[in-house]
């Protein structure tokens, strides 16, 4: 599932992105990957990654050992390899290491992890040539995306067989796809006149040594899930409304007193789009009975702050993971070449899987208000199931089942990857992250929290409607107009999945948030 920027006009052209030394934003990733943004090689830059080639061949010659410019690899770290050898040994590993399975990846996931080993190519850390930085920018710039196959990572030494896939294309090998079509790597480069790479010493790992894969996935996420939170208190908001629920719990005196910042942020959007909700005011003051509302509308500002704060952590891992440069061994700034351990996804891996903690709840109590809404016994006064005839039509009935379903994939989704290790290359890398995993996962449940969201806006959108003569609020309103407008709206039983479909592409293209948005301004 991909969100898009509520501001974004359909067809706006993405402004180019500058691959240099410094860190790459959450966006300029979000560009590349989702947008096709055009890159460009900041020269200053490049011309650093030639000063710190000049370092390796001085290594390449000196007849001692120096891993992964003339030993072997892993547990063959002790191997001295020739000279005459040392290119087949980088592309060896290349092609060894290119041992993915399964169903291909995604094609934003595949350019940001081409993207984000470029930019760490542009740091001088890592000791290649000039020329490898450049066929990588070009290779994206020609919209070539390598098949990179879904299994083949451990996170750790980073996600090997994903970036080796990528080296293989970079090399003249392998497959790829260019506007959707599967051809040969060979004859892609070619039709985009870019010519393949013969890797040099210490190449092959510094292209597939690096958690660029899951660092991808996970700046995706941090856009995504961001636009699906402010999303979810629109839905929220709709059920509150909609449920005849109090605004009141909402005030920003009652969340001083716990200073959580997310939720702040969160009961800050509920007030801005219930405001002046004629529904809510039908039933505001001392005649209104009912003492407390229920958790999953009362409590619906802690758990999506919550949430918030933990994207507001993840964005903190990520922007420290994106200021990386990530290898094995790397080039320090004193000259020297060093081995090291940074290529562990570990930090990666544990937000990843906290990120999916966070979704399946929100999408937990998105299902609880869609379920209100459909219960005679709770929903104040609307029909069955919000059906048009009781008992001949059953209405929004299985549209819930549909989202009990996601929430509880969403549930298994959230068990952590992170906590599991298997051992591989003869026992040297011993613990691994397997923070791939971690974010392959995530992906799904995003994918998920935004069709539960949409299955509650579909309902609340119906309930609202049937609430005339009483009116929603301007923001509420809406949105609700484009909801029913897309599903057809309250009426006799119909062929149901393509206006949940509907509704879910309103949430995916962020046309939803930006309705609410135009009445209540920038959501936070």
């Amino acid at each position: 599932m991909s969100i898009s920027a509520p501001s974004a006009a359909v067809g706006t052209t993405t402004a180019p992105v500058t691959v240099g030394q410094g860190p790459l934003s959450i966006a300029e990733v979000v560009a590349v990957a989702r947008h096709d943004a055009h890159i460009v090689l900041d020269p200053a830059a490049l011309d650093a990654v030639a000063a710190s080639r000049t370092i390796i061949d001085g290594l390449a010659a000196d007849p001692a050992a120096h891993y992964g410019i003339s030993t072997g690899f892993g547990a063959l770290a002790t191997t001295y390899i020739e000279s005459d050898r040392r290119a087949q040994l980088q592309a060896s590993l290349v092609r060894s290491h290119a041992a993915g399975s399964g169903a291909e990846v995604e094609r934003e996931v595949v350019r940001s992890l081409m993207l984000l080993r470029l930019s760490t190519l542009m740091t001088g850390r890592t000791g290649v040539r000039r020329e490898t930085a450049e066929t990588y920018a070009a290779i994206l710039n020609a919209g070539i995306t390598p098949v990179v196959r879904e299994y083949g990572s451990l996170g750790c030494s980073g996600d090997l067989a994903p970036l080796a896939h990528c080296a293989l294309v970079a090399m003249g090998e392998g497959e790829v796809r260019v506007d959707g079509d599967k051809l040969s790597a060979a004859s892609a480069l070619a039709a985009a006149g870019i010519t393949p790479l013969q890797l040099g010493e210490k190449e092959g790992l510094a292209l597939i040594n690096g958690t660029d894969g899951m660092l991808g996935m996970l700046s995706l996420a941090i856009h995504d899930l961001t636009a699906l939170l402010r999303t979810a208190d629109i839905a929220a908001s709709m059920s509150v409304e909609g449920l005849m629920g109090t605004d009141a719990v909402f005030a920003a005196d009652l969340h001083k007193l716990r200073p959580q910042a997310g939720q702040a942020l969160a009961a800050a959007n509920f007030r801005a789009i219930l405001a002046g909700s004629p529904i809510v005011a039908s039933h505001a003051g001392p005649e209104d009975q009912r003492v407390q509302d229920a958790y999953s509308l009362r409590c619906a500002p802690i758990v999506h702050g919550a949430a918030r704060d933990t994207v507001a952590h993840a964005t903190n891992v990520a922007l420290a993971e994106l200021a990386s440069a990530v290898d094995n061994p790397v080039l320090t700034l004193d000259g020297r070449v060093e081995s090291n351990g940074n290529f562990h996804g570990a930090p990666v891996g544990y937000v990843l899987d906290f990120l999916a903690i966070a979704a399946a709840d929100v999408a937990s109590m998105s299902e609880r208000r869609t379920d209100r809404f459909l219960d005679r016994s709770r929903n104040q006064g609307l029909p069955p199931f919000l059906a048009h005839e009781v008992g001949v039509d059953s209405g929004l009935m299985i549209a819930q089942y549909t989202a009990a379903g996601i929430v509880s994939e969403m549930k298994r989704l959230a068990a952590p990857a992170s906590v599991d290790s298997i051992p591989s290359s003869a026992m040297q890398e011993d613990h691994v992250s397997m923070g791939w995993a971690a974010a392959r996962k995530l992906r799904r449940s995003i994918d998920g929290l935004g069709r539960v969201l949409a299955i509650e806006l579909l309902t609340a959108a119906r309930g609202l409607a049937l609430r005339a003569p009483l009116q929603p609020g301007v923001a509420t309103g809406a949105v609700m107009r484009m909801v029913n407008e897309a599903s057809g709206g309250p009426g006799q039983d119909r062929y149901l999945s393509p206006e949940i479909e509907a509704v879910v592409e309103l949430v995916q293209s962020g046309r939803v948030l930006a309705a609410a948005s135009a009445e209540t301004g920038q959501l936070a």
